[in-house]
């Protein structure tokens, strides 16, 4: 991509020709509902990236990600035992078939499997908290943080729930 072999001719640029920012192979993991809402609203940045999604089989799901590429985690994960299992062999399968650039993640129960498993083949992972969040940390802020490069919450209020976070604004 790019690259001229040994020996080889480039001919002059075009004066109309831009710099291209490489792009990066994203994996974006969250729960349907208003985690994947919250995902959406960053569509600014990772439009510029190829990506593929995990989320939950549901409407809005099929309709907000009619585009793109979808993987379909397992659900519900709240007190499931079984479907974290499962989503944790979907991790490992998938995150290491991509090798992604980066794994991404609002929550909720999905994104542990695919933190831990990132942190493990040392992907890079961002997690946003969620913007209704203000007053308490989330379980699963709580448990993908050990695994998390980067920490990031929507409100300076959540920055005194995790120390280092960096804050973005609100996504919705």
């Amino acid at each position: 991509m790019g690259h001229s072999g040994a020996g080889s001719k480039v001919g002059p640029v075009s004066s109309s020709a831009r710099p291209t920012t490489p792009r990066a192979q994203l994996l974006l993991v969250g729960s349907a509902g208003g985690h994947l809402a919250q995902l959406i609203g960053l569509g600014p940045w990772w439009q510029e990236h190829d990506r593929t999604w995990v989320t939950f089989d549901k409407p809005d799901a099929r309709s907000l990600l009619a585009q793109e590429t979808v993987i379909w985690a397992h659900h519900p994960t709240t007190r499931n035992i079984g479907n974290l299992l499962r989503n944790l062999v979907l991790a490992v399968r998938e995150t290491r078939r991509l090798r992604p650039d980066l794994v991404i993640s609002t929550g909720a129960g999905v994104a542990v499997p695919f933190f831990v498993i990132a942190w493990l083949l040392r992907i890079p992972t961002v997690y946003v908290e969620v913007f209704d969040r203000v007053d308490s940390p989330t379980l699963t802020g709580r448990l993908c943080r050990p695994f998390t490069s980067r920490f990031c919450v929507q409100w300076p209020e959540q920055q005194a729930l995790y120390r280092g976070s960096i804050v973005i604004g609100p996504l919705l």
